[in-house]
């Protein structure tokens, strides 16, 4: 019979082949890859990568999230956002960014090989459209 502490550990480390990225998810143009920390943390963090989905272009309104910290780190590619308060971006492997809660911001444009780490508390939240 298995030992629920040793079956516990092992849910800490996931091995995600190229297959685990999901079509759906919040944005059309993205591909997104859940890491299952938030059923670790019983939802109160969310982690995934989001990947661009080939021939597909960034089209989304600007728009806010009520949760209370986001944060993003470019694996590949670029991509240019526009950040209420802080004018156009232009996002490349190595750049972060902390989202602070509620601002309205919105994605341009983004390269083919477009991927990041997202890292949101909580793991699920509301987003809205922006005026």
């Amino acid at each position: 019979m298995p030992d629920s502490h040793a079956a516990a550990k092992a849910a800490i480390v996931n091995h995600l082949g190229p297959d685990s990225f999901k079509p759906d998810g919040l944005r059309p143009f993205f591909e997104y890859r859940p890491l299952g920390i938030d059923k670790l943390t019983g939802g109160k963090v969310g982690a995934h990568v989001i990947r661009a989905k080939p021939g597909k272009h960034a089209d989304a309104p600007r728009h806010t999230h009520a949760l209370s910290f986001q944060f993003v780190y470019v694996l590949k590619g670029w991509a240019i956002f526009e950040y209420e308060g802080y004018g156009e971006h232009k996002l490349v492997a190595g750049s972060t960014v902390y989202q602070p809660p509620g601002i309205k911001h919105k994605e341009i444009a983004h390269s083919e090989d477009f991927e990041v780490l997202e890292i949101t508390m909580p793991a699920d939240f509301e987003t809205a459209m922006a005026d």
